[in-house]
């Protein structure tokens, strides 16, 4: 019998699949000292980024993706 594999629950919080299949994080840095960082900076991390290449089989094994 074939055990199914359960996502990571962390990862899926962490991770999100677009419609072309690419993964997607969210950026560090915005949680607090955000009196010192620049509007540009911080509007900047609230967008979400791409994971990087070498990282994105394990991220997408991680989360059943």
């Amino acid at each position: 019998m074939k055990v199914k594999m359960k996502p990571k629950k962390a990862a899926k919080a962490r991770f999100k699949v677009t419609g072309t299949g690419k993964l997607m994080r969210r950026r560090p840095g915005k949680r607090h000292i955000l009196t010192k960082k620049s509007s540009n900076r911080k509007r900047r991390m609230g967008k979400d980024a791409g994971v990087a290449k070498t990282n994105e089989s394990m991220y997408a094994r991680l989360i059943g993706a």
